[in-house]
């Protein structure tokens, strides 16, 4: 039995309280989805400024009333202090995942990223410190390592970074470290590296690039790729995001607090790779797909050229083994977005 399935079946049987900001967004969601199936109470707190009220409403549906009941939503927004105080009264464990993300969006709008990213961030380690939270778990981010040109990436290793989302996530890591030292406040943060899977939006200028290219070949649109195509990526599936979450906040491991840990595969994958192999999985619903011919453009100001994590340090310390390759995420999402990119109720 994995440690994942252990901490499982603990949940199971005993209740706790969680705290999960950006619960209407797509990895809050997801994490929603799970805990109230593992029979946990949750609280959400989201401003619906990236995060969908259709997201908990599917949620609801697929976890059904006797599971739902253990929910409660604040909307709130973290630049208020007297939300996140009020969210986090007694609560067990925090998820914090409510950010603005996207380094373009940072490069057009670095102080709005920065007041969200940075003084929010700062506002929910105050209000978790004051209600005694048994552990604060964030959601860090690849971006940190920067221009640092060594791969896998390590954690203790980064280079400068190359977007003010990047500074502000880097921050957020500082912060919870100060927050460990001056208040004993235990946290643990999670550089995740390009999660995608269900509820991930497919919309808007920010849209991130699975959703967003499963959009386009459904529904035979221009598909632009950055650069050459060569650009890799270590492409996660929400699912190993879920378990890392869960392993972090329940790990009794007293070495593993106050700890950063990627969250990944250590796993390379190009965009071009990815171009056909979301071809393959979408030419037999849609044939056109199988002629479809994508646009090659410059690079992306601010994006690093390759990453991969090495994620030793998190199957040692949490237990953390990923459940989802990239096919096998690919798979599992291109029902989600088949049916939600057709109309239809995903069920």
């Amino acid at each position: 039995m994995s440690k994942y399935q252990e901490v499982q079946q603990t949940l199971q049987t005993t209740q706790f309280t969680w705290l999960i900001t950006g619960v209407a967004g797509f990895i809050g969601s997801n994490l929603l989805e799970s805990l109230l199936k593992l029979n946990q109470k949750v609280v959400g707190l989201d401003n619906f400024s990236t995060g969908y009220r259709h997201n908990l409403d599917q949620v609801q549906e697929l976890v059904g009333a006797a599971y739902w009941k253990n929910f409660t939503f604040f909307q709130g927004d973290l630049v208020s202090l007297a939300d996140c105080q009020r969210a986090c009264e007694g609560v067990d464990y925090v998820l914090h995942h409510a950010a603005l993300g996207s380094v373009p969006r940072s490069i057009e709008n670095p102080i709005l990223t920065n007041q969200n990213n940075v003084t929010g961030f700062l506002n929910m380690l105050t209000a978790a410190r004051d209600a005694r939270v048994k552990r604060f778990v964030f959601a860090a981010s690849s971006s940190t390592y920067g221009d640092h040109p060594g791969l896998p990436k390590v954690e203790a290793v980064i280079g400068k970074p190359l977007s003010p989302y990047a500074v502000t996530k880097y921050v957020n890591e500082l912060y919870a470290d100060v927050f460990a030292r001056c208040y004993g406040l235990d946290s643990i943060g999670l550089r995740y590296f390009n999660v995608f899977g269900p509820r991930q939006d497919p919309e808007g200028a920010y849209a991130a690039v699975i959703p967003q290219w499963v959009a386009a070949l459904i529904k035979n649109q221009t598909l632009n790729i950055n650069g050459d195509g060569e650009t890799t990526r270590d492409f996660c599936f929400v699912a190993n995001v879920v378990q890392a979450n869960i392993l972090a906040a329940f790990s009794n491991n007293p070495d593993a607090g106050n700890q950063i840990y990627n969250v990944a595969l250590n796993d390379s994958t190009s965009l071009n790779q990815l171009y056909d192999m979301m071809k393959a999985l979408l030419k037999e619903d849609f044939p056109h797909v199988e002629q479809h011919q994508a646009s090659y453009g410059s690079f992306r100001n601010g994006d690093v050229r390759h990453s991969q994590a090495d994620i030793a340090k998190a199957r040692g310390l949490l237990g953390y083994e990923p459940t989802h390759r990239v096919a096998e995420g690919l798979h599992e999402a291109m029902e989600w977005y088949k049916s939600s990119l057709s109309g239809e109720k995903y069920a």
